[in-house]
């Protein structure tokens, strides 16, 4: 693990860290889209990023939106933290109410089909994030939510 993941996975609790990140993800969009995912601002060797692309439930419209995922097997799993917000983020209610998604991750689109996962399965996929992310602990209690996670299988 680089020095620098190291130390943004010390640091990932803190509500200081959270508000930063949160104010870099559009940076981190744009920089996404103009890489076609293969670069994000914040993406470390070891902190793996992909750029998910969903249908807005209100407006029918594109959404992409940077996040931190593990493998599972063929998928990928992400977690619907909002760096440990109250609300859940508009990524997984626009997946709730349209599972077709795109998955943008080295320069290669991949169509995906997300599973809201719960239950035993659930606790499987929790902990694999927060080996990824350790923070995502902090984040739910801080949150007071049950925070989604999501497993994008590929089409």
């Amino acid at each position: 693990m680089s020095a620098v993941s190291s130390l943004a996975r010390r640091l990932g609790g803190k509500r200081w860290f959270a508000s930063v990140g949160r104010a870099l993800v559009p940076l981190d969009r744009l920089v996404g889209k103009l890489t076609r995912g293969r670069l994000v601002s914040l993406n470390m060797n070891d902190l793996t990023t992909l750029m998910l692309t969903t249908t807005g439930r209100k407006t029918g419209r594109a959404r992409t939106q940077p996040l931190l995922y593990a493998r599972d097997g063929d998928a990928f799993v992400v977690v619907g933290s909002n760096w440990g917000q109250a609300h859940h983020p508009a990524w997984s209610a626009n997946l709730l109410a349209n599972p077709d998604a795109l998955v943008l991750l080295g320069g290669k689109e991949i169509p995906v089909r997300a599973v809201r996962v719960e239950g035993p399965e659930r606790d499987r996929l929790w902990e694999l994030m927060r080996s990824v992310w350790p923070a995502y602990s902090t984040y739910e209690q801080r949150a007071g939510r049950h925070i989604r996670v999501f497993r994008l299988e590929r089409h």
